[in-house]
Parts: structure tokens; C-alpha cells; sequence
């Protein structure tokens, strides 16, 4: 199954968090992109993050946020090209 648009903005969402500390939430004003507003009552809806509008990770969220800035970082950096090469 792909990544659909609605995960994408999910996973954008997720790497948002600062996971270095557990005291840096988020929060979505109801300005912001309709999307961004919407993955984020996805996110709550699914018991990830604390509140409708952002709020703190669960332990379930804290999981899959850093498994979503692992991947991005491991896409983005250049290193899933060099380990393909050997």
C-alpha cells in the first residue's frame, strides 16, 4: 500500500516534534493549511498526540515520530544511496 496523501501529512506532522524533549508539544492554529489541521485530528483521533490541535506525543506517537524522522533523515541524507552502492 503507498503512502497516501493523508499519511504523507501525518508523517509531516510527526516530524515536527522535537523528541530531544518531551516538554515541546505543538500547536495548530485554526489558520493554519486545512491539511496540516486535518492529519492532526487524524493523529489525536488515532490516540497518537494529546489534543485535537496538537499537544504532546504518547508513547505510541513517540515511537512512530522517531521512526519518521529516522527515515527521513536516512532519505534525505544520502546514506540509503551510499549503503545501495555497495
Amino acid at each position: 500500500m503507498p503512502y497516501t496523501s493523508d499519511l504523507v501529512h501525518e508523517l509531516n506532522t510527526l516530524i515536527r516534534f522535537d523528541l530531544e524533549s518531551g516538554q515541546h508539544g505543538i500547536k495548530v492554529h485554526k489558520t493554519a493549511d486545512a491539511q496540516v489541521i486535518a492529519a492532526v485530528q487524524r493523529l489525536y483521533a488515532k490516540g497518537l498526540i494529546t489534543q485535537a490541535d496538537g499537544g504532546y506525543l504518547t508513547s505510541l506517537d513517540r515511537e512512530a515520530a522517531e521512526h519518521a524522522q529516522t527515515m527521513l533523515g536516512l532519505l534525505t541524507t544520502g546514506v540509503a544511496a551510499s549503503v545501495a552502492a555497495h
